[in-house]
């Protein structure tokens, strides 16, 4: 709220200002025309007189003035300084506030917005939204958060993340956070009713775009399937399959957990595009390709372009235009295998540098 309020302040500022200076530009006219129309004085000598009577230095008169002009003088010495000592009142109070260092930060936030570009959208900064951006942060992955809590922007702000204030249903909210140039975007909203708007402000915006959004039950996730969601996440319904199969295969799961979050240094899950332009092995088998014996990684599985998941996948199976190839290695083996496929997702990529 604070944050809301300081920029209101901060805008009323600023037009003050310019009202004080349009001000005080009137006055400097008004003088230089009276000497110039009642004195019949040059257009140099009228502005003459007029900046060194409104700067009180103290010169001589440029010609004698009469009884009426020197009436007029005072009065122009009252308005310049009613009208310079209200400018500088204002500036005092712009620089005391730091509404000069605000202005700088707000463009700042503004261009970095601007210049986002294949970035990921967070809409919402709830208990799952935040960790989605931690996620975000510790990939190095540009991202933008849209949230309508003034308290949850102050806090966004504080961590360092680029943050817009907005309500995500909105189509204005996603346009600035540039949705045309983004390449997903994760909802994880408060209601199903709110992430549902959002989908569908989406890909309405950005038909292309990936979009990932949180449900809270069974019917909401259909829901969401049909307004267009790429993939549904529901915290409950996975949380329970997850705590089940940790009390069954803990071993696996620690496994599994490891290579997701990261902790386990040793192999990394990555996704591979392929595109028939840059890939050579579009139409061979694995086995053709020699993957793994040329970089080492594992072709865990394979998604068709078609959604069709191939787990497992033989030597007999085809690497086909539009697959993604799900693999999983040493960072050393996958950029290896990074560059064998083309490269592909070399922009992507996010693996520890190597030493």
């Amino acid at each position: 709220m604070r944050n809301f309020a300081f920029k209101e302040k901060y805008e009323r500022l600023q037009k003050q200002l310019i009202a004080g200076v349009v001000a005080l530009a009137g006055v400097f006219l008004i003088g230089t025309l009276w000497y110039w129309l009642v004195e019949k004085w040059s257009w140099s000598e009228s502005a003459y007189m007029t900046i060194i009577t409104l700067s009180t230095v103290g010169y001589s008169e440029v010609q004698p003035l009469g009884e009426r002009s020197r009436l007029f003088t005072i009065c122009l010495i009252l308005m310049g300084l009613i009208t310079i000592g209200y400018i500088v009142n204002r500036f005092t109070e712009a620089l005391i506030q730091g509404y000069f260092q605000e202005g700088i930060r707000i463009r700042q936030e503004n261009s970095l917005i601007e210049s986002l570009d294949k970035h990921y959208i967070v809409c919402g900064f709830g208990r799952t939204g935040r960790h989605v951006a931690h996620e975000f942060a510790v990939e190095k992955i540009p991202f933008v958060i849209i949230d309508d809590n003034l308290e949850e922007v102050e806090e966004i702000k504080q961590l360092g993340y680029i943050v817009i204030l907005g309500d995500a249903t909105l189509d204005e909210s996603l346009m600035r956070a540039k949705i045309d140039k983004a390449v997903c975007l994760v909802t994880a909203l408060p209601s199903d009713a709110e992430n549902l708007y959002t989908v569908l402000s989406a890909k309405t915006l950005n038909p292309k775009i990936r979009a990932i959004a949180r449900a809270s039950n069974e019917e909401a996730v259909t829901k969401l399937q049909r307004a267009g969601a790429d993939a549904v996440i529901s915290p409950y319904i996975t949380g329970g399959r997850r705590l089940a199969a940790a009390a069954l295969r803990p071993q696996v799961m620690d496994f599994v957990d490891g290579i997701l979050s990261g902790s386990e240094r040793s192999y990394y899950l990555e996704e591979f595009r392929i595109d028939s332009q840059i890939c050579p092995f579009v139409g061979k088998t694995l086995r053709e390709a020699s993957l793994r014996s040329q970089s080492g990684a594992l072709v865990l599985a394979i998604r068709r372009f078609d959604g069709n998941l191939i787990a497992g996948p033989t030597g007999d199976t085809l690497i086909i235009e539009g697959d993604s190839l799900i693999c999983m290695g040493t960072a050393e083996q996958l950029r290896e295998l990074n560059k064998i496929l083309g490269p592909i997702n070399s922009d992507t990529l996010r693996l520890p540098k190597q030493k």
